[in-house]
């Protein structure tokens, strides 16, 4: 038989709180956390605000020399990672190294540690850069430095496909998992504001410049004007499901399909992506799950918050289901977009909506765009299925979509 990978541990650490609970709290009470930037000075440009992990203390997760060998995203990485270990009830050393393996997803890199010793380098007095500038900016930092801190030998690797990574990274961790890794950490962090991630991003022309941090980031809205950034993510124990039984494991949900394509084409001012390719990842998807468009409970979309990508979007969910979509609600509005960590809030939020037996309510639209007509989730609602469609895009053609099944709530789960 084909092995069955499920979800038992769940570690966050975003905008909307560090640990489980504490997001859960911020999406069912509709809170937005999307502030002022002050992790540096944003007075020179054109977008001020984004999502910041407020109260995060870096030293409460990774040792002196970890710090000083890493960037913020990989911290945040450290610190959701023993939060989801935790909460599967899993130790941080493994008895069996090579039964563990790390695949997460990345996309900036570590950008603010790049920038601090770039500068040194034409301005400093040294015209240097420290030893570790050779590995802390570098997409798999934060795989190699958790592989290496928990001693995980099995399959590692990193996924790059911006915000559809956080997506692909829990899709190869089923694959590792039916090819005999009983436990993978999957998921993934992303620390995307600094001065050079920002000027990166406003390149793109896709963030909102509105100076309203309640108002700026709204998509799917006849105001919508751009997106704005987020730090932070989520990271999950996704484990073989006989493995998870064996210790008596709660379980929050399976990962029961997946689906990734390409529009080979790349993110531009007049581009939204290709809705036929982002169509057929949610199809691929659900045909794998074995799943009809009928038997979805809710769809978490990408929600860029560009209009013509908003649009896409759409019209992608109603060529996959017709005209009468299934209920759609997001967080993002909340939080921020955290690229490939957005995607993997996400999959947190839908498995924690099934774990409490609550679909939350969409952040919004207050004011649903042309062309944006779908069923979005106005109140709280019960699941009938317990299916759940979690959608990304990632820029410059990347599409990916993820199926997942709910455990059923327990009586303790009421408690939480």
């Amino acid at each position: 038989m084909t092995a069955r990978a499920v979800v038992t541990g769940i570690g966050v650490v975003a905008p909307s709180g560090i640990g489980a609970p504490a997001h859960w709290s911020t999406v069912l009470s509709g809170t937005r956390r999307i502030g002022p930037i002050t992790l540096f000075d944003p007075a020179g440009y054109p977008t001020r605000f984004g999502g910041e992990v407020t109260g995060f203390d870096a030293t409460g997760w990774a040792d002196s020399r970890q710090l000083v060998q890493t960037d913020r995203w990989t911290h945040l990485g450290f610190a959701a990672t023993r939060l989801a270990l935790a909460d599967a009830g899993l130790p941080e050393k493994a008895a069996d190294p090579y039964g563990y393996a790390v695949t997460l997803a990345s996309s900036s890199g570590g950008n603010l540690f790049g920038q601090r010793e770039l500068q040194r380098l034409w301005g400093g007095p040294t015209r240097t850069v420290g030893a570790y500038q050779s590995i802390a900016w570098f997409y798999a930092a934060s795989v190699g430095q958790l592989s290496i801190h928990h001693q995980f030998k099995g399959p590692c690797g990193v996924l790059v496909s911006e915000a559809a990574g956080g997506l692909d990274s829990l899709a190869h961790a089923v694959r590792s998992v039916r090819r005999g890794t009983p436990v993978v950490i999957a998921g993934g962090t992303e620390s995307p504001l600094s001065p050079y991630a920002l000027a990166c991003q406003l390149r793109s022309g896709l963030l909102s410049d509105v100076a309203d941090a309640q108002r700026a980031y709204q998509p799917f809205d006849a105001a919508a004007s751009g997106y704005l950034p987020a730090e932070g993510g989520a990271v999950f124990v996704v484990e073989e499901l006989g493995h998870a039984l064996s210790r008596g494991a709660r379980v929050y949900g399976e990962v029961v399909g997946w689906g990734a394509t390409h529009d080979a084409a790349h993110t531009g001012p007049d581009s939204a992506g290709d809705p036929a390719q982002y169509a057929r990842a949610m199809r691929l998807a659900l045909r794998r799950a074995g799943v009809g468009p009928d038997a979805v409970d809710v769809v978490l979309p990408d929600a860029l918050g560009v209009p013509r990508y908003d649009r896409a979007e759409a019209a992608a969910l109603r060529a996959v289901f017709g005209e009468r979509p299934p209920p759609v609600s997001t967080a993002k509005p909340l939080t921020g977009r955290a690229h490939q960590g957005g995607a993997a809030l996400d999959v947190a939020t839908a498995l924690l909506a099934f774990r409490h037996d609550t679909l939350p309510a969409s952040a919004g639209p207050d004011d649903v765009a042309d062309g944006c007509e779908l069923d979005f989730l106005r109140e709280h609602r019960r699941p009938r299925n317990r299916v759940a469609l979690v959608c990304a895009r990632g820029f410059d053609g990347f599409n990916s979509a993820l199926v997942l099944r709910g455990a059923a709530p327990t009586r303790e789960d009421d408690h939480d």
